[in-house]
């Protein structure tokens, strides 16, 4: 969850920043950063990156509102995801409690 909170900050400083002349769009390899965590590897926060392939405006700006929409509604749905999942963690976790108080 908190790979999906920096990649939604980094996704709202792009939007901010859509008619800022010179602003590069910055984001992290999702992929990669969730795959360094799943590993339990140590790091000191996602690595931020300039995707590739993004069209460049007169001013510099690469800011593309159209991918910046779609990434904000993607990371909202991992993040239902995610919760969803830590909800259902907790719960099991309560139950087991529960039980084991019980016996």
């Amino acid at each position: 969850m908190n790979l999906l909170s920096v990649r939604q900050k980094l996704v709202a400083s792009n939007i901010a920043n859509v008619d800022t002349p010179g602003y590069r769009t910055q984001d992290i390899d999702f992929r990669a950063e969730f795959a360094q965590q799943m590993q339990g590897q140590e790091c000191l926060g996602p690595q931020t990156i300039e995707p590739d392939g993004l069209a460049v405006k007169a001013d510099g700006n690469n800011v593309s509102l159209d991918r910046e929409s779609r990434l904000l509604a993607e990371n909202a749905l991992r993040f239902q995801v995610a919760t969803s999942l830590a909800k259902s963690e907790l719960h099991s976790i309560q139950t087991a409690i529960s039980s084991g108080g019980s016996s």
